[in-house]
């Protein structure tokens, strides 16, 4: 079942197409090559949607600490927002290829900007078309819009977006650092992307596709019960994500939410900004 703020159906998405206040972003990514997701939009996409590139449009640049997908600066967000059609009317909705891992970052986004309506689309792409719904493919139904349009006016919730030293204080205090890593990352076994292994002393090991079952969100109930554990009598504003670089951390933001936890910050800079000074603390193992 899907609820509408956090995520919204394929049938129900698919009734609400010609909904005038929609504004819908595919979010498919690559981390391996960052031209893939846009290619693949170009190639075939639900009709309406324009391209939200990870690394143009949902981050930043770089800046120390700040990890391999840098949170973007206010200003640029909002100007982006403006030139693509969303304003506070807006009805946004984010999809991906499927397990809402990247769809989760936009989310994320503009629900820390002070957006309310937007969801992800549960099952993404895959869930579409295994319903034998249309893509667009001969042209794009919406490019990015030239004409001047006004920023976005929002501004992101600094108390919901921690840098490393925030971490640090807060998990030493005995807030809960969620990572959702895969656990042999986390563990320090192997380590595909980053130059050093392992975790924050004192995170716990979440990884993201335990939030899923059969390509979609489990049910609010169980993912409820699965964060109340972790959670271990805290609420849920003493919760932390983090993943490599701020992405698929953003998926436990959603399923939190999605289950009625909402509340709990994001790491920005994640892992990738942990390392990026020497003298951080690693550890490595289950613990």
């Amino acid at each position: 079942m899907t609820d509408g703020s956090t995520l919204v159906s394929v049938a129900d998405l698919a009734a609400s197409l010609d909904d005038p206040a929609l504004r819908l972003f595919d979010c498919r990514a690559s981390l391996a090559d960052t031209g893939a997701g846009e290619a693949a939009w170009r190639a075939g996409h639900l009709p309406g949607a324009q391209h939200a590139h990870l690394e143009h449009d949902l981050s930043g640049p770089h800046a120390p600490g700040a990890g391999r997908h840098p949170w973007p600066q206010a200003d640029a967000f909002a100007a982006w927002l403006g030139r693509a059609g969303v304003t506070p009317a807006s009805r946004v909705v984010a999809y991906d290829a499927g397990d809402g891992a990247f769809a989760a970052r936009l989310w994320w986004l503009l629900r820390s900007f002070g957006h309310a309506r937007v969801a992800v689309l549960d099952g993404g792409l895959a869930a579409w078309t295994a319903a034998g719904l249309p893509l667009a493919v001969a042209a794009p139904a919406i490019d990015h819009v030239t004409d001047p349009a006004a920023p976005y006016p929002g501004r992101f919730a600094g108390e919901r977006l921690l840098d490393a030293a925030a971490v640090a204080a807060r998990v030493a205090a005995g807030d809960l650092l969620i990572d959702a890593r895969g656990s042999e990352r986390f563990r320090g076994e192997v380590e595909p992307i980053d130059r050093v292994a392992g975790h924050v002393p004192g995170a716990r090991s979440r990884p993201y596709p335990l939030n899923l079952r059969d390509g979609r969100f489990r049910p609010a109930a169980e993912l409820a019960a699965e964060f109340d554990a972790l959670l271990a009598g805290r609420a849920p504003s003493a919760a932390i994500a983090m993943c490599g670089s701020g992405v698929t951390a953003c998926h436990h933001l959603l399923a939190m939410a999605h289950a009625g936890r909402d509340g709990a910050a994001l790491f920005t800079g994640s892992w990738s900004g942990w390392i990026e000074d020497p003298a951080r603390p690693v550890a490595t193992g289950d613990a």
